[in-house]
């Protein structure tokens, strides 16, 4: 049986939820397909102590702000995934779960989505899958001879299994100085980062993140200097768990060793470090593997778009995946602004 409908939003998270919004609001036929099998897209499987960089209020999706949490002016990923589970609800939104997209095919005048649960046919589809689902990994020397335990952000919960033993986080982002926070009073921990550490002022927040990631869009859209956006500010936002373990002298970062031993790390000056873990906090790729079908990707893999839309097909949106689809469009304040103007783009090709 095929499904048909006017829009497949192929995510269940918060960029496939912003779009959701604003395809209600033009009262088109759509469905979003969720391969998780309850609300709240990554942030139900982020680490416990995980927090949000922004309150409550500048962490919400359009039309409804997020409440606050009680007693934290950083919400946890536990209240962000309940704040989604009610956004569901508070819309309605046609979710259905759990659907995995397998591919996406041409199919003369529309699009055909095929999942592991049966086939639907829309005029457009919008693809939000994210990042967390395709965690990165590089290509470190002796990788392959660690002996001990080696696993990726996505695997990190608490420190409690990591009490009292050798532990390597590599990574001099977010979630990397967040995890070495995390660890750091409970473990023998060995930060290392690829440059040195860039903590941003204590009063920045992702409030001023997205006016940055804004302003530096709009910047290179109008053909002015680039203004460099988040990265001239420094990667690391000081949410209260990281400030402390900096003030404590705990978060010292070294850099990036040469290669991996049987039994650790060794720098290029053969200094070792031993480890028992080694937890690699080093991004992700785009999830996009349901779109190989169209052929799309460009010479460096990339699929060009003109804002979220793709340019070699205009029936197919792109959001939530960073900048390149939107200033901050991985975030959750900043995913509403092009999710309004891909189901803007989607209801004039539709109409």
């Amino acid at each position: 049986m095929t499904h048909v409908v006017d829009v497949v939003v192929i995510g269940g998270g918060q960029a496939g939820f912003a779009a959701g919004y604003h395809l209600r609001r033009q009262n088109l036929d759509f469905v979003i397909l969720d391969a998780q099998p309850s609300p709240g897209g990554a942030w139900q499987h982020t680490w416990d102590s995980l927090r949000l960089f922004s309150p409550a209020a500048y962490s919400s999706l359009p039309g409804w702000l997020m409440p606050a949490q009680d007693g934290a002016e950083y919400p946890d990923a536990h209240h962000a995934v309940e704040y989604l589970t009610a956004y569901e609800e508070r819309y309605t939104l046609p979710v259905v779960r759990p659907v995995r997209a397998k591919a996406v095919h041409r199919d003369s005048e529309r699009l055909r989505v095929e999942t592991d649960a049966g086939v639907w046919s829309a005029r457009a589809v919008v693809s939000a899958t994210g990042t967390w689902w395709r965690p990165f990994l590089p290509a470190v020397p002796g990788r392959e001879t660690f002996t001990g335990r080696q696993l990726h952000t996505v695997q990190y919960r608490n420190p409690d299994e990591f009490a009292g033993r050798r532990v390597i986080v590599i990574g001099g982002g977010n979630s990397g100085a967040q995890i070495a926070a995390d660890l750091a009073p409970h473990t023998d921990l060995t930060w290392v980062t690829q440059r040195p550490a860039r903590f941003l002022a204590d009063d920045i927040d992702g409030r001023a993140l997205f006016d940055a990631a804004t302003a530096r869009r709009r910047a290179l859209d109008t053909g002015n200097t680039d203004t460099g956006g988040v990265a001239s500010l420094g990667d690391i936002v000081a949410v209260a768990p990281v400030r402390a373990a900096r003030d404590a002298g705990l978060l010292k970062a070294r850099p990036m060793f040469a290669r991996l031993t049987e039994n650790g790390a060794q720098w290029a000056d053969g200094t070792r470090a031993e480890a028992a873990a080694i937890i690699w906090c080093t991004g992700f790729r785009t999830a996009l593997s349901h779109l190989t079908p169209l052929g799309l990707r460009g010479e460096h893999g990339h699929i060009p778009t003109h804002g979220t839309r793709a340019a070699d097909e205009p029936r197919l949106h792109l959001l939530g995946y960073g900048d390149w689809t939107g200033p901050a469009s991985a975030t959750l304040i900043g995913v509403g602004r092009p999710a309004r103007d891909a189901v803007r783009e989607i209801t004039a090709l539709l109409r």
